[in-house]
């Protein structure tokens, strides 16, 4: 599939992201669906994730999840996460709640697509085939992206470019259900 959302940025170092709920490639799990969608045996529940080998000078991390197979023409931010310490190298399950209640201390939920401050799961609609679920830590030089707290996860995008050192991307699919 075409519509990689990093193509057309500058190339930063790599670096790993690895889950104990979603594996690169393979289906996401029930648990990672939108049960707010009335997916069946959907929790909205963001996924385990652990990195390592972020580049020298990492100040703080940003997790995005980007849908660019949903069928908005600009596809669909299911969350974003920003001020993530850089001493945090994992989020737990679940992390992503109305509450932030997984999250480290500093760091803060941005409104999604749905202009909700959590984790929204996959609800691909019916008939729309396979979509690809982007996970991604960004490694950033400053301690504190400076964003509203109610920005889109688009602008944080764009105010990243200039501050990201490294990227770990985790790439899942999901279908309708």
């Amino acid at each position: 599939m075409s519509n990689n959302p990093f193509a057309k940025l500058i190339e930063v170092s790599a670096f790993q992201v690895t889950s104990d709920d979603i594996v690169e490639g393979h289906p996401l799990p029930s648990l990672q669906y939108a049960s707010m969608s009335g997916v069946e045996g959907g929790q909205d529940l963001s996924p385990h994730l652990q990195w390592s080998g972020a580049p020298e000078g990492t100040k703080s991390f940003a997790v995005t999840a980007y849908d660019p197979d949903a069928p908005t023409g600009s596809g669909l931010w299911h969350w974003a996460v920003i001020n993530i310490p850089a001493s945090v190298t994992e989020l737990p399950t679940g992390a992503g709640d109305e509450h932030g209640s997984g999250l480290p201390q500093g760091a803060l939920q941005l409104p999604n697509d749905l202009r909700l401050k959590r984790f929204i799961g996959a609800a691909p609609p019916a008939g729309h085939g396979p979509h690809r679920y982007y996970f991604v830590v960004h490694a950033l030089d400053v301690e504190d992206i400076g964003i509203d707290p109610n920005s889109t996860p688009a602008l944080l995008g764009f105010t990243m470019l200039s501050h990201t050192l490294g990227r770990a991307v985790l790439v899942a699919t999901g279908e309708a259900k």
